[in-house]
């Protein structure tokens, strides 16, 4: 027998040529369907890919959660008050540590035109006593309970207006345990002195991990500083009459007092949050975790996505042997990477979302706004193109001939 024709595959008008005659080019498959078929074809393989892609996910949605969970707590008590400048002791760096005023700071701050209120504000540091002989560290915060520039927030039970009874407190029901009380009522110990709980606030976080306890600036006082001592305050939170300018009003402020800062709440949020995260180290090592997890999640999901294509060489050969252009393979393997995004990232996102919603029971929350998702959507979607990336150069120099040795 004569041996068969040699056929030259090269492609010409959307035929192939062969030594008798022009043969027309068989009709290809979808690219989406193709690539679907590709990776269901190997279920393991598939499985594999995704694992990758969900363990990415997880890792970079769960850092990320909590970075930004840190943030909002750490910048929260500023975030939440309603004033638009506050007075600090000079040098102040965040809204959780710092020095005191004497609170005639407010009589002078009411003289300056443009201020329409000015709140004496107490937080101080000091020991509450457990039930059971037990101590911890509590933020005693001072306000004005007769509608206060910085109320307490999410409140559970009770009313603000109860702090105006002897010896009131609120506490936060995430800490309930932490401090051994967890009713209305309930008789406590503070630095010594006896207080009785008339509300309760449910997700007001702190990021020392000391809960914020409210209370009146009278109380506060008492609480936490000697009777000769008990002309000084924290913070004054000024709110500015209509028709005044915030940055004029700011101005004048550090003219008549250039003894303290002044900043509006903005910057004094943004200058808290620098603390913590920045300055402390903390927010860093979450940052550099979710970034280990985007490392992690590109190498394992490239190598798998590369041996994938590697493992189909002979495959792709046919089709170029069938006249495939290079855009239709270009198609296949990123839509392959396109489909493994989706479907990673679908179930990953179920995960980090249960994880997120058990957190809220805890002092430490995983925050997971919507444009938190979408980024955890480019990043998981741009992880996965990258991987497929690096498997089309080996595919676009494959030798269509191959096929028929």
């Amino acid at each position: 027998m004569g041996k068969p024709p040699r056929l030259d595959i090269e492609t010409t008008g959307g035929f192939y040529r062969s030594t008798k005659s022009l043969v027309p080019r068989p009709p290809l498959p979808g690219t989406s369907l193709l690539a679907w078929r590709n990776l269901v074809h190997e279920r393991a393989r598939f499985i594999v890919t995704l694992v990758g892609i969900l363990f990415s996910v997880v890792l970079m949605g769960i850092q990320g959660g909590l970075l930004i969970g840190f943030i909002e707590s750490s910048g929260g008590l500023v975030a939440h008050s309603t004033a638009e400048l506050w007075l600090v002791p000079k040098g102040t760096t965040n809204a959780d540590i710092t020095a005191t005023l004497t609170d005639t700071k407010r009589q002078l701050a009411l003289a300056v035109p443009g201020v329409a209120r000015a709140d004496n504000t107490m937080l101080q540091f000091t020991f509450w006593r457990k039930p059971d002989g037990g101590t911890e560290s509590v933020a005693l915060l001072g306000i004005n309970p007769y509608d206060s520039l910085l109320p307490p927030w999410n409140l559970e039970q009770g009313r603000v207006e109860d702090l105006q009874q002897p010896d009131a407190i609120i506490i936060e029901r995430l800490y309930a345990e932490k401090l051994g009380v967890g009713r209305l009522g309930d008789s406590v110990e503070i630095n010594g002195k006896r207080a009785r709980v008339v509300g309760i606030t449910r997700g007001i976080r702190t990021f020392t991990q000391s809960p914020y306890l409210f209370t009146t600036h009278a109380n506060a006082q008492r609480y936490t500083l000697p009777p000769n001592r008990r002309d000084r305050t924290t913070y004054v939170l000024v709110k500015t009459a209509p028709g005044h300018a915030v940055a004029e009003v700011q101005a004048a402020l550090r003219t008549r007092m250039p003894e303290v800062d002044v900043w509006t709440a903005e910057e004094f949020r943004a200058m808290t949050v620098n603390y913590w995260l920045v300055k402390t180290g903390a927010g860093s090592a979450v940052l550099m975790a979710a970034v280990l997890g985007l490392i992690v999640g590109v190498v394992i999901v490239g190598q798998t996505l590369y041996s994938s294509t590697i493992d189909r060489l002979s495959e792709y050969a046919t089709l170029r042997a069938m006249g495939a252009p290079g855009r239709y393979l270009y198609a296949v393997i990123l839509k392959q990477a396109v489909i493994s995004a989706i479907v990673g990232y679908a179930v990953g996102l179920g995960l980090v979302l249960m994880i997120s919603a058990a957190s809220q029971n805890s002092p430490l929350a995983i925050s997971l706004p919507p444009w938190m998702l979408g980024v955890l959507a480019l990043l998981t979607l741009a992880m996965c193109l990258f991987g497929a990336v690096i498997s089309i150069r080996r595919v676009m120099h494959i030798d269509p001939t191959s096929v028929f040795r």
